[in-house]
């Protein structure tokens, strides 16, 4: 388990230099509360606004998340602020506010993605909501627990036969290009070059990013801030990684003022 460090002494690393520091989120729990229904999300009040200062006083400010690139770009202001970077489903595509651009690779699934939709759109019980992302599609379970195995199962199914991965979540399970891409990639990226860098995250889907900034500490030497934000759904692996702790969205909105 990481030794936690106070939030200031972790700001201070990343405010030291700020023009070569990488401060990078996660989106779904970690700017938005979670909320029953994935299109309802939106950023907690002043987020934006955060994020928006960073962009403009930090090297590099993103947002990295399984959202589509174009509702990131929508509900984080993109096209006012260039400089702040939106990717979209875990890297598989991303946006300037105004052009999603798609990974070479993932863009001939489509068709695989959109048929599995259709199917699960289909057969889905009630109370599991299909969500279309695009280049990927959600088996929600939230509001209906009771419903995980039939999803689970249903999930590893078409996975077999359409050759798309399944990606087990919190409460969901996504088919997505079997892309090798993800959430660490997109942060590798956006680290070369980088000197202090942060990343808050609250799933296991963040847990590759901690990796990068692992490997980024090791190879350039440089000051790095694993944030971790607590919940209930919290998995314990992040939690254990975390150098800093944050209580929720509103944490991370302390989190991010405390960088400005």
């Amino acid at each position: 388990m990481a030794a936690l460090q106070p939030l200031a002494d972790a700001v201070a690393a990343i405010r030291a230099d700020p023009g070569r520091a990488t401060v990078v989120t996660d989106f779904d729990g970690t700017l938005a509360p979670i909320v029953p229904a994935p299109p309802d999300a939106r950023p907690l009040a002043g987020a934006v606004e955060a994020l928006h200062t960073l962009a403009g006083r930090y090297g590099r400010v993103a947002v990295v998340s399984g959202r589509p690139a174009r509702f990131l770009a929508q509900h984080l202001g993109i096209a006012a602020c260039p400089r702040l970077a939106a990717y979209g489903l875990y890297g598989m595509e991303w946006t300037d506010g105004e052009v999603i651009v798609e990974h070479a690779d993932a863009a001939p699934w489509r068709t695989a993605v959109d048929g599995a939709a259709e199917v699960a759109e289909s057969v889905a019980p009630e109370g599991v909501w299909v969500e279309r992302k695009g280049l990927s599609v959600t088996l929600h379970v939230r509001n209906a627990p009771e419903r995980d195995e039939w999803a689970r199962s249903w999930a590893e199914a078409r996975a077999s036969v359409s050759g798309l991965a399944l990606h087990p979540g919190r409460m969901s399970y996504e088919l997505r290009p079997p892309v090798a891409v993800d959430k660490g990639t997109v942060m590798t990226d956006l680290l070369a070059g980088a000197g202090a860098a942060c990343f808050l995250g609250d799933d296991r889907g963040d847990l590759p990013a901690f990796d990068a900034l692992d490997r980024h500490a090791a190879a350039a030497g440089a000051a790095v801030v694993r944030v971790a934000v607590r919940s209930d759904e919290a998995p314990a692996e992040l939690l254990e990684r975390a150098d800093v702790v944050v209580d929720g969205p509103a944490g991370v909105l302390e989190f991010l003022r405390a960088l400005l």
